[in-house]
């Protein structure tokens, strides 16, 4: 069991950079448990608020299903419940809930809104998608290549084709973090931000991972171990539909492209997907997509995540039975 760490929010994927390593082991951990059955009720009394902005039907559905197999319970709020930052103001809701809830996931339009929430929260606030990052769907992305590489990341390389958005930007943290190559492909206009990749940069100089950025899904696809998209238009950026699909119209994922990866290459997709679009039909249903095991894997990351925010180690080892009563501790105010 890994050694206990205090981490008190996870906005970013970086914020998991010391412990992806031991979070994906208990990732795995608990998908055995919860296939043979042997789910243990870690978080009996605890409840977790989730404050969507936008609607999603893996993230909403994952973090249900994980606090309910973990013991507690969820309470969903929608836009019309709070209308968060109108109605009423994100340091407000967040003094409030911290009254009721053991934890937060809020997935945002905005990344300023999900810090804002933390910085008034004295509860773990989870960021569950913003503009900037999607951290809790890149710990499923990386136990879904964990599964499939018995060797580990080192000496692996991961193409990404398409947009360089909040997915990308969690990617290139997440596999600068664990030591996973890789070479991304968008248009000159959709680059990732720089700051992000300047951060990636320094996570990589501790863990020998290498970055490429180019324009070409040719030149990143080749000889890859692995190739990743997403959609075109997200949601929020549906005005920009027709100049974006003209910008990404040579960047699909299909039999040819895969064919210039290696001979065991796997497609990863986050869902949902616009067939015919950013990827083929054949290639997402065929036998060398994992995009299905990478959408179960949203629900045992969810779990390890919130047992890494609200249990410390010795918690996350002992069984239900073996567990004392523990008296929350106040978090320090920021």
């Amino acid at each position: 069991m890994a050694p206990d760490r205090a981490l008190t929010d996870l906005l970013s994927i970086s914020d998991l950079a010391e412990e992806l390593g031991p979070l994906l082991e208990d990732a795995a951990r608990l998908k055995t448990e919860r296939r043979q059955g042997e789910s243990r009720a870690t978080l009996p009394g605890k409840n977790l608020a989730l404050i969507f902005e936008k609607p999603s039907a893996r993230t909403r559905t994952s973090f249900e299903v994980a606090i309910h197999d973990l013991g507690g319970h969820a309470i969903y709020l929608s836009p019309s419940d709070v209308q968060i930052g109108q109605r009423e103001s994100i340091g407000d809701v967040a003094r409030v809930l911290s009254r009721y809830v053991d934890a937060i996931a809020y997935r945002a339009f905005r990344h300023e809104s999900v810090v804002e929430l933390a910085r008034y929260a004295t509860v773990p606030v989870i960021n569950a998608l913003d503009d900037r990052e999607h951290p809790c769907q890149i710990v499923a992305d990386l136990l879904t290549m964990r599964e499939r590489w018995a060797d580990g990341f080192h000496g692996r390389r991961l193409a990404w084709i398409g947009d360089g958005n909040n997915v990308l930007h969690s990617l290139i943290l997440g596999c600068a973090a664990v030591g996973l190559d890789l070479s991304a492909a968008t248009p000159e206009a959709y680059r990732p931000r720089g700051e992000v990749v300047q951060a990636a940069r320094l996570l990589a100089d501790r863990t020998g991972a290498e970055f490429q950025l180019s324009s070409s899904p040719e030149q990143a696809a080749r000889g890859a171990d692995a190739l990743y998209t997403d959609v075109w238009v997200s949601m929020g950026d549906e005005a920009e539909r027709a100049p974006r699909e003209r910008a990404f119209a040579g960047y699909q994922v299909n039999a040819k492209l895969l064919g210039m990866a290696a001979r065991d290459a796997f497609v990863l997709h986050d869902l949902p997907a616009h067939r015919g679009q950013e990827i083929t039909d054949d290639v997402l249903d065929g036998p060398r997509s994992a995009a299905w095991d990478q959408a179960e894997n949203r629900l045992h990351a969810a779990k390890a995540i919130l047992e890494r925010l609200l249990l410390s180690a010795p918690e996350r080892e002992r069984g239900p039975r073996q567990r004392r009563h523990r008296r929350t501790r106040p978090r320090r105010r920021r």
